[in-house]
């Protein structure tokens, strides 16, 4: 089994955390991973994107033109990228950014407002913890209660970070399953 992992949107919206926070759960799985990030100069503004590849045997290559599954947190991003995503695949669209759909019959495409939900929690910036739980309860690629111990990994040099990034958890995966 191999799936591959876009996540998508503009720099600042935490793509790059997100897919490694991803990446480290597959991993502590016990999946082969590869995680390769790609953004431009501009850094916050500019494209990000970065592509995981979760394998239960080595990875050929992780370089991926057709990926299983996207995560697009901004129109662009959907635009682009959710017309190479292979049939079968989960494509999760932040809804409060993105007014279209997928325009997909063949993924599971799901619109979630990760922003607006983020924001309800108390910060904008946990909107890619949102969206990341999201998309790990649709896909099911990865546990939930690990996922919780990434995420507490990552945030453990800022600890304040924690309970609000556990509830974004909670929250993405709550939204997954409502629609």
């Amino acid at each position: 089994m191999q799936s591959e992992v876009m996540f998508a949107g503009f720099g600042g919206q935490g793509i790059l955390l997100s897919a490694k926070i991803l990446a480290q759960t597959a991993m502590t799985s016990g999946f082969e991973v590869a995680w390769i990030p790609s953004y431009g100069p501009e850094m916050r503004g500019g494209t990000a994107y970065c592509t995981v590849v979760i394998s239960d045997r080595p990875i050929g290559s992780p370089i991926i033109r057709n990926p299983l599954h996207l995560v697009a947190m901004n129109r662009p991003s959907l635009e682009k990228f959710a017309p190479v995503v292979k049939p079968g695949g989960v494509i999760i669209i932040n809804s409060s950014l993105i007014p279209i759909g997928a325009g997909r019959e063949d993924v599971d495409a799901v619109s979630i407002p990760v922003t607006d939900i983020a924001k309800e929690l108390g910060s904008v910036r946990s909107a890619n913890i949102v969206a990341l739980a999201a998309f790990a309860a649709r896909s099911k690629l990865v546990d939930r209660e690990l996922l919780k111990e990434c995420v507490k990994a990552e945030f453990s040099k800022k600890e304040k970070l924690i309970p609000l990034n556990l509830k974004a958890v909670d929250a993405g995966f709550q939204a997954a399953q409502k629609n």
